[in-house]
């Protein structure tokens, strides 16, 4: 079973219900890896997501990464993709936090804005991209990155959204 915590504040709005937004999601991404008995399993995987400032996003982006500018998404892996196939036999309690998705309001905003979407949508987006991260998923590499992105598509497809990736000819 998927938990997925959703802690969000201003600038992001609160006419949007973040909390169901973010658990489809997860679900949508998980679904399509070999993790997908993990939404029908015992075992408690656990997931936090927070909607805060570019402020913030900027702070860890530049502690983390190194990188001082902020980013629309940030991904914290708490167990290393190598152990994901035994992590809910190793956990103690039946519950396992895999990791942390952090999504900057106005890189989001600004992004959604500029490829003509909603801002729910494209936050919807990043965290099934962030959600494969959490499952060791990357796009280090052209292969790594566009089976990564078939990923992504296939689970916004799912969630009625277009493919982000599509080259849009204005």
């Amino acid at each position: 079973m998927i938990d997925v915590a959703v802690q969000f504040e201003s600038p992001w709005p609160d006419n949007e219900d973040w909390e169901a937004l973010a658990v489809r999601a997860a679900r949508a991404a998980i679904e399509r890896t070999p993790q997908a008995a993990w939404l029908t399993g015992t075992a408690v995987i656990e997931i936090a997501v927070r909607l805060t400032s570019d402020d913030e996003v900027q702070a860890l982006n530049r502690q983390y990464r190194g990188k001082d500018r902020p980013t629309n998404v940030l991904s914290f892996p708490m167990v290393q993709p190598d152990l994901l196939d035994a992590v809910t036999q190793g956990s103690d309690d039946g519950e396992v936090l895999l990791g942390d998705i952090v999504l900057a309001h106005g890189v989001c905003a600004a992004e959604a804005a500029a490829e003509g979407k909603s801002v729910a949508d494209h936050a919807t987006h990043l965290i099934v991209h962030g959600t494969l991260h959490l499952l060791g998923h990357d796009h280090g590499d052209e292969a790594e990155a566009e089976a990564m992105e078939e990923l992504e598509r296939a689970a916004l497809a799912t969630l009625g959204i277009a493919d982000p990736y599509l080259i849009r000819e204005d």
